[in-house]
């Protein structure tokens, strides 16, 4: 008994110390079913085999506000959301009033731009135009119909609402009945509805002018407002500004300064398995991405880690300590 006790206490002083170095983390993500819950199981593989002592998994969860609640809690580490509610938590705005909670953003890896596609033949030149018109602000009960209707709003301009599913939209489109729909774009490329519009019926994209632009910037600062470059949305398609929202991966403030530069390192500079689990990262720049539509302070690990590789990080996402 003496010699099996002395064996297992010197295989413990052997286990211990590499047991110790291994700091497990739990990264909270969405539906199983989801793209994005793909994207996070490569994210994690990538992070077991390029970041030393840090073991992560992947955790199921109902996304954005369920990530948030088990952040709060202690529960996950990491988590996917959505920029625009990370703002509201963050300076406990709306439904958070009074429940501030303020996670750390690492980077953003997929962006959602609102498009506004109408027929072209329409003769819609600008937002204003859409006034009394026919027009469809989103799927019922989605985000997109949400924030739109509030975008209009503060814009000053009332269409004719017209409510729908996307299938249904999309052939009211076409048969003139509708005269277009807000659709969150495919990255800065339009959504596979919108192109299935353009099949048979050309389409045109109404963007915000630069007036617009700033009134959404002002009165709605947990949106981006993004500049899509001429034929990025698609072949034939100029430029425009349109309002957007991001998806990202946030961590709780605390965690190690020197694991959030290495997880940051690992994503941004391997994107290969990244992009073949979700298919919307391919050609997409991270850094970029993330100055342009986080909406909260970025972690210091991450800070120093985009400081690293010359990114200049605007004012606004630097943390305050």
């Amino acid at each position: 008994m003496k010699k099996i006790a002395t064996a297992l206490l010197a295989a413990a002083v052997l286990v211990s110390p590499a047991a110790a170095q291994t700091q497990k983390l739990a990264i909270g993500t969405t539906s199983a079913s989801s793209s994005h819950y793909g994207y996070f199981v490569a994210v994690s593989k990538l992070i077991n085999e390029k970041v030393e002592g840090v073991e992560a998994n992947v955790v199921e969860t109902g996304a954005t506000l369920d990530n948030l609640r088990r952040l709060q809690r202690d529960q996950v580490d990491l988590g996917l959301v959505t920029t625009n509610v990370a703002y509201d938590v963050f300076n406990g705005r709306g439904e958070f009033e009074g429940k501030a909670y303020q996670p750390l953003m690492l980077w953003v890896y997929a962006s959602a731009p609102q498009n506004v596609v109408v027929r072209k033949d329409a003769g819609i030149a600008s937002l204003q135009d859409l006034a009394g018109k026919e027009f469809n602000p989103g799927i019922s009960g989605s985000a997109t119909e949400a924030t739109a209707e509030k975008v209009f709003s503060l814009l000053g301009i009332e269409p004719g609402w017209a409510r729908g599913s996307t299938g249904d939209v999309v052939n009211q489109i076409k048969d003139n009945r509708v005269i277009g729909y807000v659709k969150s774009g495919s990255g800065k490329r339009l959504d596979a509805s919108s192109i299935d519009i353009a099949t048979l019926t050309p389409i045109s994209i109404v963007g915000l002018s630069d007036a617009q632009a700033a009134k959404v910037r002002e009165e709605f600062p947990n949106l981006s407002v993004v500049d899509v470059a001429d034929g990025q949305a698609g072949e034939g398609y100029p430029a425009y500004k349109t309002w957007a929202f991001g998806v990202a991966a946030v961590a709780q403030a605390d965690l190690d300064e020197e694991a959030a530069y290495q997880i940051t390192k690992a994503v941004v500079e391997d994107q290969t398995a990244q992009a073949a689990a979700f298919s919307g990262l391919k050609g997409s720049d991270l850094p970029t991405m993330t100055m342009e539509l986080s909406t909260i302070p970025l972690h210091p690990g991450a800070v120093r880690y985009y400081r690293e590789i010359g990114v200049e990080i605007p004012e606004r996402l630097l943390p305050s300590s």
